[in-house]
This record gives structure tokens, C-alpha cells and sequence, in this order.
């Protein structure tokens, strides 16, 4: 074994320190089986939420054991069937998975070959695997995976001690592979866990509070309890919720439990109008995130300033999360079973267990498949009415769907955000000192993190759990709202603060690349801005203050598939640049976007060039770049939470409008592919820099700075 390998895997105290997530889950059977019928079963504790993972793990898995792709199985995750991964989330799939079971395959496949070699008296050196059957110099050995799987040889824990193939022997790997989920989805076949039918299932739903600070103070049951059908109506506090036969049954019974329900409402929400100087009013948690102080130099010749806002942001999956439970006596001890599209299966049956009082062991969270949503929406409060609903009826499944509205209004919001940016330059324009400072809620409150439940229904019992208050991520882990604000550019010297804002009148929480969208944004504008002053070309300027090659190489990259250096003046129409490396440690992404400016802004052409390393799939990389790029489009143009001093006020697709389908530009992204750097997530990766370059866009079409997102006709006519 190569002894550099060998000691870049060790930990200080000389264990083994294994990639990825197979740290925290060191057996090589938590990972991986041979089944009996010649396939491979694949357990990974990450989940499909639409980004196409697991297809880039089926190809990790089948390159690492020289198997075809097609005898892959991807088990769905299970708490105690799955390692546990924790969330599925931050594009960190491929880098935690991918890399635990690149690792957990290659030294599977070197257990299964000295197993051979020994079984068959061969020379190790003379076998090779070709689609999982053992071959000594190209001839049959009569030996597979599959007939040596009775040894078993898994059945121990992962040594770091097998180096994966090197790029130049991959396979599979690197080429796009159809995605494993897609077929069901294009032909209707039942994938979702909307789909998912269990024997003598019940269907339940949960009266939701008018407004975040409201408490129920009277409830007539006699209407909706006297309707054939009604299986049980629980009221706990101002927890309300209903079972029966089907879903209309129980809709009827809702809208009775509705007419009759008195609440006391408070005005307990900001104003809406003035929400940046709210968030700089409250008490702060400020945190100074990083600094680099320059040696004495020039004075600055002047100092600009901006300010920059993003609102709260709903998650609007186009389907409403959906979950089913089931409570059984199994053995004289409670069981709970839980069907959820929960991106952190084990995290929500840790806060299920706190919330239930009951050990977690009792508890067994599976994942169904639900409609794409890449962040902390309501598919953990869901699970968590399931279950309160179910209890009240042992034996029998109960499936509870969430409405639009409870969907719009419930689900936690990406947090508002006020960013504000100071640049000291020099006569020429240069820039000699940076300062950022970001006001937000914390960008977290996933379940399993905390010792009190992040459940919606938890604060709504008559004894109410403690309502959590977001936080962040150490800026190691990708941070929270300072996520993205230290600059990606040689500045001599900078300064970037985080005031985590210690009010929350609006649950919040993580949404799609956090506060990186909003620093992105906010970063990018500035920098345009300053080109413009200094009279040099937006992507000159960002060249001349990057060194990092694989950064510039994006940038040019673009430029060129674009035309950017070719552009032609043309009446309201206007082309922007925008560019990060996501975290600083992932994905370096360039956009650029072409806008026609109408009526309203319309996007016509995005541009985008992306390296993340390794590609492990290209047409997924495309996908979740396209996708991501889009979403993008929609928060920049589009969305936002409007609220009054009382109530939520987006609770339908009329009142929350998202981007159309005759609106989404035409996407053209080239991936800048190096399988000799580890690979990085890219669903993330386009946000920001999509936001900015619509912004500089509309400067360059209509000359006036929008800093206030989302730049809507009305914000573009107050603009200077």
C-alpha cells in the first residue's frame, strides 16, 4: 500500500480516518449486500428529494465493484436498515455519500477477490472482476459476488486501507447515466409518497392557527364529530386534528371545525414596508465571521456604500408534503412506524422520540419519495401530525396531506435578510479595504438538533414545547446567513460581521443555499457597480482580482459560450455577470444572463459555466444547475412572503405567484469537468450567481441599480 495513502488516511491518535460518512458508520454491511438474484443492494442514508442522487451513487457503487450499472439496487433509507447521514442537504451528498461508498465499494471488492484468490488457490495478482464475476488471467473461476456472499465478508468494519481507482481507471463514473427515478415519474406509476396506499388506511388533517401568535380559545366539535365517516377528532391544546374514512370526509369535517373555532390573535409581526430596519432594530447576536487586516498602505481616496435586502422566501412545492404513520403493539412496547419524504430520517425520529417521551429504538422512520423541495419545508411537521393523529387510532394507518395554504403559511420561510456593503478605493478605483455585514435569523432549525422538538405541532399542545429560535452553522460547515460573505476576490483587506437577529415572528429555517443567495446577490451587484465606476469591463474587473485558476476559467469559460466580449447594445435589453464559488469550498459557478426588459423583466438566456470537480454524472450536474438556475430566476423576479402586522397574507399560488413555465429562459451550461479534484455538489451552486447577473442585467438594460429583491415593476421604477 502506498505509504502517502496510507498516512493522508490516519487520524492523529493513529486510527483510521475514513472518508465521508463511512466515519460514523464503519461497517462495511451498513453500505452494501450481494443478493442472491446477481444484484447489488446499495443502503445510503441520503435521500431522493428530485436532485438525482441516487443515480450518482448507483455509478459510484458499479465503477468501485466493476459491475454494470443496471445490477444496482438503491434501497429507499430506513432508520436502522440505512447509516445514519443525518440530513440530506448543503449539495454535500456526493462529497459525504459518494465518498463513503467509493471508499466502502473498492475495499469490497478487495475482500471479495482475496476471497476468491484463496478459495481457488490463485494468484491474487491474476484476478480481475468483470460485471461481478471473478476471472484468474481473463478466464472463469466460476466465482462472483454473488456465490462468495455467504462468506460474510462485509460483516466487519471499513479500514481506509483499499485506495479507491484512480480517474485515469474510471468507469461509469463521468458518463451521464439516465436517472433510476425518472421512469415511474414520466409514466404515472405510484413513486411518491402521495402514492403510497397501507391496508385499512385512515386519512386525517390538522386545523391550523389563522396566524403565527394565535391560541384557541373555544371549539364547538358537534358539526364535524356528527358527519358519517369521522373516525376521531383530537384536540390537545390548540393542537387540533381529524380522522376518517377518506380525504373528502375529512375535509368537510375541517371546515366545520374551522366555523367554530374561536381563536385570540395577536399583532405580533413586523412591518413588512420597513422589514430591513426591523431586523437592525432587534437584539443581536453579532459575530465578527472573518477578517484580513493589510499592512499600512494608501489611504483611501473615498468610500462607497449599498445596502440590500431579501425577503422571507416560501419553499412552494408544487405538491404539499404528505406523510403516514402507524401506531402497534409489538411485543408489550409502543411501536411507531412513519412513512415521510423527511430529508433527515434519523433527526426526526430523534425529536419524534423527544416529543413522544418514548425511546427512540420504538420509533422507525421510512422514506417515501415526495415532491422536490431542497430545504427545511414541512415534511417533519407533517410526519409529527401523522403521528399524533394515528395515536388515536392503534393499529390503523393515518395519512395526512397538507393543504396550499397550510403548505404557503407553515412550512418555515427562508430567512429576510439585510446586507449592507462598504468598499474604501484608491484614486484608480481598486479596492483597499471590504466590510460586510449581514442582519438575518439563524438559517436552521431542522429537527434532531436541539433538546426540545422542531415540530410545528409541538408548540400548539396545552403543554407547548419551546418554540426554537434559528441558528447558523459554523462557518467551517458552510455557515448560515454569513454564508458567502467573505469574498471570494484578493481584496488587501476585509471585514465581514453576522448579526443574527434574536427575534423570530416568522418561523425560520433552510432554504436552498441559505444566506449564500442573498450575500451572492448583494456581493455581485456591489462588484459591478465598482466596475462601472472605474470604467472597466465587469468580467475584467473580476479577473483581475482572482488568482484561483479553476475561478477564472469559469468566468472565461462563460464569457465565451455567451459572446460577452461580443455583445451588442440593444434597446431595453441587457446582459449581467455574476460569479461565486459556493461555501468558498464547493462549486465555482459563472452566469450569465441576457433580460428584455417589458412590462416586466423577462430572462432570456442564461449562460452558465460550472466546475465541481469530479463529474460523477454530467447530465445530473446539468439538471441541478438548470433547476437551480430557475429556481433562481423565480426568487429574483418573484417570490416573496407578504404579511400585515397579524397574518401570513401568501397562502395561494395567486397571492405567492412563482415563475411560469412560458417564462423559464433557454439554459445552456457547460460543466468544466476535472476528475483529478474531488468531487463537490452543484445544486446549489447557481443561485447567487444567477441573481446577480439578472440584476446587473437590468442595469446594463435600464441603467438604474434594483438592490431590493425581487425586483418587481414597482421596485424598478423607485430605483436610482
Amino acid at each position: 500500500m502506498n505509504l502517502a495513502f496510507r498516512l493522508a488516511s490516519m487520524q492523529d491518535d493513529g486510527a483510521p480516518r475514513l472518508p465521508g460518512s463511512l466515519q460514523v458508520n464503519r461497517r462495511l454491511s451498513q453500505w452494501l449486500a450481494m443478493g442472491a438474484d446477481g444484484t447489488v443492494e446499495v443502503r445510503s442514508g441520503k435521500v431522493e428529494i428530485g436532485q438525482g442522487i441516487l443515480t450518482s451513487l448507483a455509478q459510484i457503487v458499479a465503477c468501485e465493484l466493476d459491475v454494470e450499472l443496471g445490477r444496482i439496487r438503491m434501497n429507499a433509507a430506513t432508520t436502522g436498515g440505512s447509516p445514519d447521514e443525518a440530513v440530506t442537504s448543503g449539495s454535500l451528498s456526493i462529497q459525504e455519500s459518494g465518498s463513503a461508498l467509493r471508499y466502502a465499494a473498492a475495499e469490497a471488492r478487495s475482500l471479495f477477490l482475496a476471497e476468491a484468490a484463496r478459495r481457488g488457490a490463485f494468484d491474487l495478482a491474476q484476478l480481475s472482476i468483470v460485471d461481478g464475476e471473478v476471472l484468474v488471467a481473463g478466464q472463469s473461476t466460476g466465482m462472483s459476488y454473488w456465490t462468495l456472499a455467504d462468506a460474510g465478508l462485509l460483516e466487519r468494519d471499513a479500514s481506509a486501507s483499499v485506495p479507491p481507482k484512480a480517474a485515469s481507471a474510471l468507469k461509469v463514473v463521468g458518463e451521464s447515466a439516465a436517472r433510476i427515478d425518472i421512469p415511474d415519474k414520466v409514466f404515472g406509476r405510484p413513486r411518491f409518497i402521495h402514492d403510497l396506499q397501507l391496508p385499512a388506511m385512515l386519512h386525517g388533517a390538522v386545523l391550523r392557527p389563522p396566524s403565527p401568535a394565535a391560541r384557541l380559545t373555544a371549539l364547538d366539535q358537534t358539526a364535524a364529530r356528527a358527519l358519517p365517516g369521522v373516525s376521531t377528532i383530537v384536540q390537545d391544546g390548540s393542537f387540533v386534528g381529524v380522522v376518517g374514512d377518506c380525504a373528502a370526509t375529512v375535509e368537510r369535517a375541517l371546515q366545520h371545525l374551522r366555523d367554530y373555532a374561536t381563536w385570540h390573535e395577536e399583532a405580533s409581526l413586523p412591518d413588512a414596508d420597513t422589514l430591513a430596519d426591523w431586523l437592525k432594530a432587534q437584539l443581536l447576536d453579532s459575530k465578527l465571521t472573518d477578517e484580513r487586516v493589510a499592512a499600512a498602505g494608501a489611504k483611501p481616496a473615498s468610500t462607497v456604500r449599498a445596502r440590500f435586502t431579501k425577503p422571507y422566501l416560501a419553499h412552494a412545492s408544487i405538491a404539499p408534503v404528505c406523510a403516514l404513520a402507524r401506531w402497534n403493539a409489538v411485543d408489550d412496547s409502543t411501536r411507531v412506524e412513519v412513512w415521510s419524504q423527511s430529508q433527515g430520517i434519523y433527526n426526526l425520529r430523534t425529536d419524534l422520540a423527544l416529543a413522544l417521551a418514548m425511546p427512540a429504538a420504538a420509533i422507525v422512520v421510512r422514506h417515501a419519495e415526495g415532491a422536490g423541495c431542497y430545504g427545511h419545508n414541512g415534511a417533519d411537521d407533517v410526519a409529527f401530525d401523522a403521528v399524533l393523529l394515528a395515536r388515536m387510532v392503534p393499529g390503523r394507518a393515518v395519512r395526512v396531506q397538507w393543504s396550499r395554504a397550510d403548505e404557503l403559511v407553515w412550512s418555515p420561510f427562508g430567512p429576510a435578510m439585510a446586507i449592507e456593503l462598504e468598499a474604501d478605493l484608491d484614486a484608480a478605483g481598486q479596492v483597499l479595504h471590504w466590510r460586510h455585514d449581514v442582519w438575518s435569523n439563524g438559517h436552521g432549525t431542522r429537527p434532531g438538533r436541539a433538546n426540545t422538538p422542531a415540530l410545528l405541532a409541538a408548540w400548539h399542545l396545552a403543554q407547548p414545547f419551546e418554540r426554537l429560535l434559528a441558528t447558523n452553522a459554523v462557518l467551517a460547515a458552510g455557515g448560515g446567513a454569513e454564508r458567502n460573505a467573505v469574498p471570494a476576490y484578493e481584496f488587501p483587506a476585509w471585514r465581514v460581521n453576522n448579526h443574527r437577529v434574536l427575534a423570530m415572528p416568522l418561523r425560520a429555517s433552510a432554504l436552498r443555499s441559505l444566506g449564500a443567495f442573498g450575500n451572492v446577490f448583494a456581493i455581485e451587484s456591489f462588484i459591478d457597480d465598482l466596475a462601472r465606476a472605474a470604467a472597466i469591463d465587469a468580467l475584467d474587473w473580476r479577473l483581475s482580482h482572482l488568482r484561483d485558476p479553476r475561478a477564472r476559467a469559469v468566468l472565461e469559460a462563460v464569457a465565451a459560450s455567451s459572446g460577452w466580449r461580443a455583445r451588442k447594445t440593444r434597446d431595453n435589453v441587457g446582459f449581467g455577470l455574476g460569479f461565486a464559488k459556493y461555501k468558498n469550498t464547493g462549486a465555482y459557478c459563472a452566469v450569465i444572463a441576457e433580460i428584455e426588459a417589458e412590462r416586466e423583466i423577462l430572462v432570456r438566456n442564461l449562460w452558465i459555466a460550472v466546475d465541481c470537480g469530479r463529474a460523477v454524472n454530467p447530465d445530473g450536474i446539468i439538471n441541478q444547475i438548470e433547476g437551480g438556475a430557475i429556481q433562481a430566476v423565480s426568487w429574483t423576479l418573484k417570490e416573496a412572503v407578504r404579511f400585515d402586522r397579524t397574518r401570513v397574507l401568501s397562502d395561494s399560488w395567486e397571492t405567492y405567484p412563482i415563475l411560469r413555465f412560458s417564462e423559464v429562459p433557454r439554459v445552456s451550461v457547460e460543466i468544466l469537468a476535472d476528475p483529478q479534484h474531488a468531487s463537490v455538489g452543484a445544486g446549489e451552486a447557481a443561485h447567487g450567481p444567477t441573481a446577480a447577473a439578472i440584476a446587473n442585467a437590468v442595469r446594463d438594460a435600464l441603467g438604474v441599480r434594483v438592490r431590493d429583491l425581487p425586483i418587481t415593476p414597482a421596485r424598478i421604477a423607485l430605483a436610482d
